[in-house]
């Protein structure tokens, strides 16, 4: 099944355009395992678990799994992710922006190694930082396009003075990823929640594309103007990711609860917009 479908079946099944993120922090887990490394899995497991069925998907963020030996957790994640929701799809978070074979082999790592669904790219480098994923015709790659940082203002959202109507870099990047760039129909933009005209806009450029948008929750985006900013001809194009809120919405034994407690109250507000 291509990614696309992917979505729209979990969409349809969880009624929910909520993407929980995976960012396990040993320093922020329960007091149970506090600081305790070896317990990454368990405590994925136990988010996912706790919200299986109320999420369009699941996006683990690489980094915090690398940066303690936890690769192999992560594999264990995923493996979960396909036992517990075997249809909600997972979206590698990995901002990879490399050429060439180097970005071969993270096509591999991403796509054959951990059986993500999706990756997150850096198109900085040009179609060929992102031509290796294309070739994986059911796989999906979003793009960086208008991110929710504030240092984004210093490339993303600069004008390009020799093109017609001087559109920002991020609406070129949309235009691109909409047309010539999307050889396998799976391409996707990354848009933060902190910047709903900007989203609007991106919309315009790209009116069917996925948008993966960061930066609810603990980031401070508005859900409902992000939703309605981000809307498409179908919903399932919409995929609003929550992290830190969700999976950090308790410290104590009852934190799964407090994470499936923050995931429905989150689903709630995006389905009402």
């Amino acid at each position: 099944m291509k990614f696309l479908d992917q979505l729209l079946r979990s969409n349809t099944q969880n009624q929910s355009l909520l993407c929980v993120g995976l960012d396990p922090e040993p320093n922020r887990f329960p007091l149970k395992w506090r600081g305790q490394s070896d317990k990454i899995f368990d405590f994925c497991a136990e988010i996912i678990n706790a919200t299986a069925d109320l999420v369009m998907a699941y996006k683990p963020q690489i980094a915090y799994f690398s940066s303690h030996r936890a690769e192999l957790q992560l594999e264990r994640v995923i493996r979960h992710i396909r036992d517990v929701a075997p249809s909600v799809p997972i979206i590698l978070d990995a901002k990879r922006g490399d050429i060439g074979s180097t970005a071969q082999q993270y096509a591999i790592e991403a796509f054959e190694r951990y059986g993500a669904d999706a990756l997150t790219l850096s198109p900085f480098m040009g179609f060929d930082s992102i031509a290796p994923y294309l070739k994986y015709h059911d796989k999906g790659a979003f793009l960086l396009c208008r991110t929710s940082n504030p240092g984004g203002d210093d490339l993303q959202n600069q004008r390009l003075s020799t093109m017609e109507n001087n559109p920002h870099l991020y609406e070129h990047i949309a235009s691109l990823a909409n047309g010539p760039w999307n050889t396998n129909g799976q391409l996707g933009l990354v848009v933060g929640a902190t910047y709903p005209n900007e989203i609007e806009r991106v919309r315009q450029k790209a009116p069917t594309l996925p948008l993966l948008i960061p930066g609810i929750g603990a980031q401070g985006g508005d859900a409902l103007a992000t939703v309605k900013a981000a809307k498409s001809t179908e919903r399932a194009r919409v995929i609003v990711t929550s992290s830190r809120a969700i999976i950090y919405a308790s410290d104590q034994d009852d934190f799964a609860n407090a994470s499936r407690q923050e995931a429905l109250k989150t689903r709630a507000l995006l389905q009402s917009s």
